[in-house]
């Protein structure tokens, strides 16, 4: 055991062998923390005799999970496999799928993910005639999310609602939405972890069980923790009291999905006694890297102060460029990838590109094409999202679960079964009256006397009952091949022949391989756990580390990864930091703390970049360098000068934009509260212009633009709903900065927009 514990530093001793009672350990970033995690599990089973299956050990994604386990597994052996490792969703999981029957459901149920959820929304709008523009689809289930992570189920959330008709309509939503869910035998990502707590919380027994069986809970990323995620860990580590979490408060970026950084914060109140160790030694970056990322995140207010150091020497300076525009910034980031390639021998996966915004990665992509380099993007168009994936998958949940309605009926046409769409609303509406599932209805369509479907169905529910007569005797892959030849959806394909098919042929070739590596690594497997495996997947557990490309991603999805040289573009105000944050105290240091993330991820090489002029959801603005440029000390930057000459005697409230119109071009600059508009090149861009100037005075109506403010939610009518980020006040009317959710940013003049206040 000593060998184990002579591999670590001071400090990361201290967090392994404290193993009783409550331990808060802040990691800074690239401080060695699942080394800690991992140590510590091999300490409690070597040194203090803990059984493996008394230990849990709670990660955020399942790459996360894997590594943990497998690096514990060659310090301690096969013993490993017999611990609880994994992301909070699939520990739960594996309760619920034991006790699930508690609350209604069969342990057949299965997993919606988002684009099921949007489906499951739109059927809610429909059957209770809300209008899907005034209440989209994005935004309902953005706020049913957040009541979940609230711990709030549809009757707690229309006591909350204060009279609001908005919230007392999704709250009708809500409600029906849960209905819809379990006539589908269905739970959805915020429903794992909660009805985990309802059922320990309801069922004394169960309680008693896991929380006498895991004596030890470890968790990782603390600081991203929402609401629920605490209530499980207090409610499992409540009788032994054994808790180690690790994280970083100044890693906390997740406020969007619902993460509470106060988690962390108030840990030591919320388990009394409290041992709080720091690890600050980090192994990843050079010290000019880590000094920039500590002079940034050190403009934030924060409760855990600490200074991250490393021995692996200064290093190079930071670079800094800023560009004419984003083709200009793509072109310098291309450049110096393809000089360090030369003059360093690297390759193309030591390379990231970071965005605050995916929107970003437009410009980038066009050089990299032009310029023959292969790159991956994290987050793009994922693989789980293509049709015929799609289609297998709901081909397999509905052999797994023949309640599952969305599946049927995605695929009760694919291919082409003569069954229409008045058919399937007739087919839909007897299995609400019947309280039965549409394949149900299906199956015995000719005591319904709907005689056509029956006819039509006949083939597709033998094949389907065949199917789940062999689902558990073979093989996945297996299983794969059969439904794609049996249903005719393999030939339907082929008999398209064309390029397109020819693709998505492919793709499913590809999928066979999903099944036969999930085969590999799961000796007992089954369907529910490869659906399970599919579903609870990220993009960054989708990764391939070993392809050698460029890669490209936002700052979010690059959280807990690292890379010899990193590009941080587009660091400008009201890009990043976003205009939504600027004004705003604790968004504002969120994204710092992005910011932070960003600049941490780089081990050798560190290049920031912005531009004077850049064109992104339709408009083009001339905005400042960042702040967070600004925050670091000029001796780290290489190019400083250069890239700030042009700004040196401006404030973060100045900003510079370009109006466009039509193919004609206004430039026009803000100094304090007035505004110049420049002569045109063309006098037929002054023309269009002009006339354009002169329609809107024509077009003004007497709108009070005293109601608009920040934080509200606004509709238009072109451009559908949005909430207002700041409101500018601009002579005798104001600009209103909308983030609309269809088309994205918008500025618009409040006396000409016709704006409709939601709430």
């Amino acid at each position: 055991m000593n060998s184990i514990i002579d591999e670590l530093n001071e400090k990361q001793k201290e967090a392994v062998i404290n193993t009783e009672g409550p331990c808060l350990v802040i990691a800074g970033a690239g401080s060695g923390k699942t080394k800690v995690l991992t140590h510590k599990i091999a300490y409690l089973m070597q040194e203090k005799d803990v059984k493996p299956w008394n230990i849990l050990a709670i990660t955020f994604t399942n790459k996360a999970a894997n590594e943990m386990k497998e690096r514990v597994e060659n310090l301690v052996g096969e013993v490993a496999n017999d611990m609880w490792i994994g992301t909070f969703h699939s520990i739960c999981v594996r309760i619920l799928r034991k006790y699930i029957d508690r609350i209604g459901f069969t342990s057949s149920f299965i997993i919606f993910d988002t684009s099921d959820q949007r489906t499951l929304v739109k059927q809610c709008l429909k059957q209770l005639n809300v209008d899907d523009k005034l209440f989209t689809d994005r935004a309902v289930l953005s706020e049913i999310s957040n009541a979940k992570n609230e711990m709030l189920e549809p009757d707690m959330y229309k006591m909350r609602t204060n009279g609001e008709m908005r919230k007392e309509t999704i709250a009708q939503i809500y409600n029906l939405y849960q209905r819809k869910l379990k006539e589908n035998n269905a739970i959805d990502f915020d429903d794992i972890i909660n009805y985990t707590i309802k059922i320990l919380s309801e069922n004394p027994d169960v309680l008693e069980y896991y929380s006498n069986k895991f004596e030890y809970v470890l968790v990782d990323e603390y600081q991203d923790t929402n609401k629920a995620q605490f209530t499980l860990i207090s409610i499992l580590a409540a009788r032994h009291g054994n808790i180690t979490v690790v994280g970083d408060n100044d890693q906390g970026i997740y406020s969007f999905r619902g993460a509470d950084i106060t988690n962390i914060l108030n840990f030591e109140k919320d388990f009394p006694g409290t041992k709080i160790i720091k690890l600050e030694q980090n192994y990843r970056c050079t010290q000019n890297i880590l000094d920039a990322a500590n002079a940034v995140i050190k403009n934030n207010e924060t409760k855990y102060e600490k200074n991250l150091w490393t021995e692996n020497g200064k290093g190079c300076m930071i670079s800094i460029f800023r560009g004419n525009d984003e083709y200009d910034e793509a072109n310098f980031v291309v450049e110096n990838i393809n000089r360090l390639r030369r003059e360093e021998y690297m390759t193309y996966n030591d390379f990231a590109i970071l965005y605050r915004m995916n929107s970003q990665s437009r410009s980038i992509e066009d050089i990299l094409r032009r310029e023959d380099i292969p790159y991956k993007i994290v987050g793009g168009l994922k693989f789980y999202e293509r049709k015929e994936i799609k289609d297998i998958i709901a081909y397999l949940r509905l052999i797994q679960n023949t309640a599952d309605n969305l599946s049927l009926i995605r695929i009760i046409n694919e291919p082409k079964r003569g069954i229409g769409k008045t058919s399937l609303d007739n087919i839909e509406q007897i299995a609400t009256q019947s309280e039965t599932s549409m394949y149900d209805v299906i199956k015995r369509a000719d005591e319904f006397g709907l005689n056509r479907v029956f006819l039509n169905s006949r083939e597709f529910i033998s094949q389907i009952e065949e199917l789940r007569n062999k689902k558990d005797n073979i093989k996945i892959s297996d299983l794969i091949k059969e439904t794609l030849n049996k249903t005719g959806y393999t030939k339907a394909l082929e008999d398209e022949d064309t390029t397109e098919a020819e693709t998505r042929l492919e793709n499913l070739e590809e999928f066979l391989t999903v099944a036969i590596e999930f085969e590999e690594e799961i000796a007992e497997n089954s369907l529910e756990e490869f659906l399970e495996g599919i579903t609870l997947s990220s993009d960054i557990d989708n990764t391939d580390d070993t392809e050698n490309s460029v890669t490209l991603m936002t700052l979010h999805s690059a959280k807990g990864l690292e890379f010899p040289c990193v590009f941080l573009v587009g660091m400008e105000e009201g890009i990043f930091p976003g205009y939504k944050s600027i004004g705003e105290p604790k968004e504002l240091e969120e994204e710092r703390r992005l910011c932070y993330v960003g600049i941490t991820r780089a081990k050798q090489n560190l290049f920031l970049s912005c531009a004077k002029q850049r064109t992104i959801f339709g408009s083009t603005s001339c905005n400042q360098v960042s702040r967070f440029i600004k925050e670091i000390p000029k001796e780290l930057l290489d190019g400083y000068e250069d890239a700030l000459q042009e700004n040196q005697d401006k404030s973060y409230g100045d900003y510079q934009y370009e109006w466009k119109y039509g193919n004609s071009k206004v430039n026009s600059y803000k100094v304090g509260n007035i505004t110049e508009i420049n002569k045109p090149q063309t006098q037929y861009a002054f023309k269009s212009a002009e006339s354009f100037l002169n329609n809107l005075k024509k077009t003004e109506s007497n709108v009070d633009i005293s109601i608009y403010r920040a934080g509200q939610r606004v509709y238009h009518k072109k451009f559908g709903e949005g909430k207002i980020n700041f409101v500018e006040p601009e002579g005798d009317d104001a600009k209103v900065d909308i983030d609309f959710e269809k088309v994205g940013h918008k500025r618009l003049m409040a006396k000409y927009a016709g704006l409709e206040v939601i709430d």
